[in-house]
């Protein structure tokens, strides 16, 4: 069961955290929250609904190592785990709806696509191949076959989702058919989700090269790279107005003009930073694998607040209603703000 504590150490001066729940194991998946439940998954494969006020609500166990995010639609939660298997939760009270069953490990979050009365859950899998899921039955509708891995979550664009995978490319799927599309090869193995604005996909690769995408004219419209360094981009961009902003295992975040890829400005958080960064009104909120968490300027860069949670940050926060939740590796759930 997990256990309400009182942090013991704080560097911010200006926030520090409402709760702390926790856990008996570690924390890589992002929490999620909707109607004032918060929903984590463990590396011991618990999933668990948390309420605003840090009271456990209910728990199920999947028998299997839960990494990424959980996706919650019209009161039910869509969540994999590393046996390959999609689970369909009930919000409420934790009920398990259906499983379906891929060949191998689920290592991205799954994503919805709704037009009219056609519905699909998408989730990628270790087996090579983007599954589409019936909501509301759990079975399979169809599958789409890429050269490896996917380890990310798809964008929606138009009908198609957006995907990378460890083959390298960049793929574009019909989500009510599962027919490609177009597919563009962008590198050599791409770990993390796109963020798709406008007719552009924003994707980081293992290689360390960050690129635009024109997604009509089908090309590279421009790459960043830290030259000196060269590593990798594991998590998912953010975007807003004419910016984006992306962690890299150089330990910067950085600050890109969306059109152009120029730098804008660039944060040395002092750990690697896996976990997409997210923006929160005029802030930009990321945390790091030192275990600390900043919240900078969007526009500039400037540090406003830190906070030290002493144990690796895989994952982004969750930002709602003046609130954000973070899961350290720790097995701890942190709630800041009121």
């Amino acid at each position: 069961m997990p256990t309400t504590t009182i942090p013991s150490h704080t560097t911010g001066a200006a926030l520090i955290p409402s709760w702390v729940l926790k856990f008996q194991d570690g924390i890589k998946a992002a929490p999620v929250v909707c109607d004032g439940i918060v929903v984590v998954g463990t590396l011991r494969g618990y999933l668990y609904g948390i309420t605003s006020e840090g009271t456990l609500k209910w728990k199920i166990n999947t028998e299997n190592s839960i990494e990424a995010p959980a996706l919650i639609v019209d009161g039910t939660v869509y969540v994999g785990n590393l046996d390959g298997t999609l689970y369909a939760v009930d919000l409420k009270s934790g009920a398990i709806r259906w499983t379906y069953q891929t060949e191998n490990q689920i290592m991205g979050s799954p994503s919805y696509f709704k037009k009219g009365r056609k519905e699909v859950v998408l989730v990628g899998s270790y087996d090579y191949y983007l599954h589409g899921v019936d909501p509301a039955t759990g079975k399979g509708m169809w599958k789409y076959e890429t050269n490896n891995f996917i380890n990310g979550a798809c964008a929606l664009y138009n009908g198609l989702a957006v995907f990378g995978g460890c083959d390298g490319f960049l793929h574009m799927v019909d989500v009510l058919t599962g027919k490609v599309r177009h597919s563009l090869e962008i590198s050599t193995y791409v770990a993390s989700s796109a963020g798709v604005d406008g007719d552009f996909a924003y994707v980081g690769d293992y290689d360390g090269y960050f690129s635009a995408v024109d997604l009509l004219g089908q090309k590279i419209s421009w790459v960043f790279e830290n030259k000196e360094a060269n590593l990798p981009f594991i998590g998912s961009p953010a975007i807003y107005g004419d910016h984006v902003y992306i962690g890299n295992r150089d330990k910067f975040v950085y600050c890109l003009n969306k059109r152009d890829g120029e730098l804008v400005w660039k944060y040395n958080t002092g750990g690697q930073v896996d976990a997409s960064p997210v923006v929160a009104g005029n802030r930009v909120l990321v945390a790091s694998m030192r275990g600390d968490l900043f919240l900078l300027d969007r526009n500039t860069g400037r540090l406003g607040w830190t906070y030290e949670l002493g144990t690796a940050v895989y994952s982004n926060p969750a930002v709602v209603n003046n609130r954000f939740y973070v899961g350290g590796d720790d097995g701890r759930l942190y709630c800041f703000g009121k």
